[in-house]
């Protein structure tokens, strides 16, 4: 359970947006930035949510703990934290355990189900003993036999580091004699990798905002997979809400998404991405605890779908800032 500590609040006394003010929130840092391999995105995120909570009136700074330590947050009178870092260093547990020790509320999940996000092998594992639907996988060494992987998973394979984000070191494989090549990409950004079956089908994204699945999002890219260029950089990447399941399949998939959401203890707000084969079944792959939130990201466009404007999403994450 999250406890309440200075500057949080009770949710179910959330007050209307037009009475809330900068007072209420007092100082806020936006952290941005910081040393992971996301480091770009995450400053875009950040200055779009700074952004945001400067024009609802927050007295909201940036703060990019790459450039300053965390002490800073407490000599500079900072009363809550709204973490837009994305990657290790910022969405792996290990930031929110400082803010804990500091005393500072902040937003998104805890120190557990932030670390434990992180690590998709984990997850997995997780996942499947609550009889979560994910696709078939394996821990990958440099002394696996590929040829073996490819027999057990059938081709494609998607290949990629267990703990990084943005599909940083990824790659979908659809011949053995490259499985090798994909390995030592995924190794320069982790020593944990894992080989994932490629599921056939539709991609979407279900976005979580305080306990609420917000509509699914159907994700079409002309690339091989939805990778970061995809998600960052392209103009051709298709975003399509509604996503065009029936709605009763839809709300399955919403379903599913906050339960594995909440088997991790995720809380707060998050996303979950599925692929939905061929048959309509949903194969769960992984929670971003610190989703994107520039004009590529998933979660703004899915609250605009749900009626909620970018700047008041930010207001929502920030009024749950917590100290777990």
């Amino acid at each position: 359970m999250k406890g309440k500590s200075k500057g949080a609040k009770d949710r179910s006394a959330a007050s209307p947006v037009s009475q809330r003010t900068s007072r209420g929130f007092g100082k806020v840092a936006v952290l941005l930035g910081g040393r992971s391999a996301e480091r770009e995105v995450s400053l875009k995120s950040g200055n779009m949510v700074l952004g945001a909570l400067k024009r609802k009136g927050v007295n909201a700074h940036a703060f990019d703990p790459k450039e300053q330590g965390l002490e800073q947050l407490i000599a500079q009178r900072f009363d809550r934290v709204f973490i837009a870092l994305h990657g290790r260093f910022g969405e792996d547990g290990t930031l929110q355990g400082a803010l804990e020790y500091l005393g500072l509320p902040y937003t998104g999940s805890g120190v557990m189900a932030s670390a434990l996000a992180m690590d998709k092998w984990r997850t997995k594992l997780l996942w499947q003993a609550a009889g979560v639907p994910t696709p078939p996988y394996a821990v990958l060494s440099k002394d696996t036999d590929f040829v073996a992987l490819a027999d057990r998973l059938g081709m494609p394979i998607m290949v990629k580091p267990a703990r990084e984000g943005s599909s940083i070191g990824m790659s979908k494989v659809t011949s053995v004699e490259k499985l090798a090549a994909a390995y030592e990409l995924a190794s320069e950004y982790d020593d944990v990798i894992i080989g994932e079956r490629f599921i056939e089908g539709v991609e979407v994204t279900a976005a979580i905002l305080n306990d609420e699945p917000l509509p699914l999002i159907r994700l079409e890219t002309p690339r091989t997979f939805y990778d970061y260029q995809a998600k960052y950089l392209s103009d051709d990447t298709r975003y399509i809400c509604p996503c065009g399941l029936p709605a009763e399949q839809e709300r399955r998939i919403q379903g599913e998404a906050l339960r594995a959401f909440q088997l991790v203890g995720c809380s707060g707000w998050g996303r979950v991405d599925v692929m939905v084969d061929r048959d309509g079944e949903p194969y769960l792959l992984e929670v971003n605890t610190i989703p994107g939130m520039t004009d590529h990201s998933l979660v703004p466009m899915a609250a605009r779908a749900r009626g909620i404007e970018f700047d008041e999403l930010c207001i929502r994450i920030l009024e749950s800032a917590h100290v777990g």
